[in-house]
């Protein structure tokens, strides 16, 4: 599990205590902290040894870049979830061995009291159906950092597109749960991004499918250039 935070001490305790509340074995929590000046570094030697495994604190250039340095810091053989500042994990799948070492875990998260229920086929070809904060992905997958930090919004979207353009199997477990903070970065949109991320890896096809699947006034936004919801 990860956490990547800059000045959020607060929610960020929320997160920890979720992580404490897991009766599973073999779990390792790494925070990468943006070089926070609010309490962050006092909460985190707090919980250093005991639910956080490793910590460093440095500026960076943004949630994708502190999330890659967050990957490159990973073992090679862990499954890695990344949980914002106030995202909380609720539950992980209890077997594991029901799974392949090869694939991609996801489940369903809660934001603002509603349930997303993910997919990850054709699916998200043309939209952002899965959350980092129920997302298990094997490091073996990709090595080196896999977050495309020319995306301010949808890198993470897009590895997720690169992985299933690989063939990758995505598994989906009852047992993954997690509750997502409102007002993050996943609530706001930016479709021209968004349109720029599927058309990398699918082509203006599945553009075409995205834009059909967007209520006309987003499309409007989306084909003008506009972010918002």
């Amino acid at each position: 599990m990860i956490s990547v935070v800059y000045n959020d001490a607060a929610n960020l305790e929320a997160t920890i205590a979720s992580i404490a509340a897991l009766d599973y074995p073999h779990l390792e929590y790494r925070v990468v902290d943006g070089g926070s000046t609010d309490g962050t570094i006092e909460l985190l030697r707090r919980y250093e040894n005991n639910v956080v495994t490793a910590w460093s604190s440095e500026t960076d250039n943004g949630i994708y870049d502190a999330m890659n340095k967050g990957w490159h810091a990973s073992r090679d053989d862990s499954l890695i979830l990344f949980l914002g500042a106030g995202d909380r994990l609720i539950s992980l799948p209890q077997n594991m061995a029901h799974f392949h070492p090869q694939e991609v875990i996801f489940g369903q998260v809660v934001i603002g009291g509603r349930c997303f229920h993910p997919s990850a086929d054709w699916r998200l070809k043309c939209g952002n159906t899965l959350h980092h904060q129920a997302l298990l992905v094997p490091k073996a997958l990709h090595r080196d950092p896999p977050f495309d930090t020319g995306f301010r919004m949808y890198a993470d979207f897009d590895f997720n597109q690169r992985l299933l353009k690989r063939g990758v199997a995505f598994a989906y477990a009852d047992g993954l749960r997690a509750s997502a903070l409102p007002g993050g970065l996943s609530s706001r949109k930016d479709y021209r991004e968004m349109i720029r991320v599927i058309a990398s890896n699918f082509g203006l096809g599945w553009v075409l499918m995205a834009l059909l699947s967007l209520p006309l006034n987003r499309m409007i936004r989306a084909f003008s250039g506009g972010a918002g919801s």
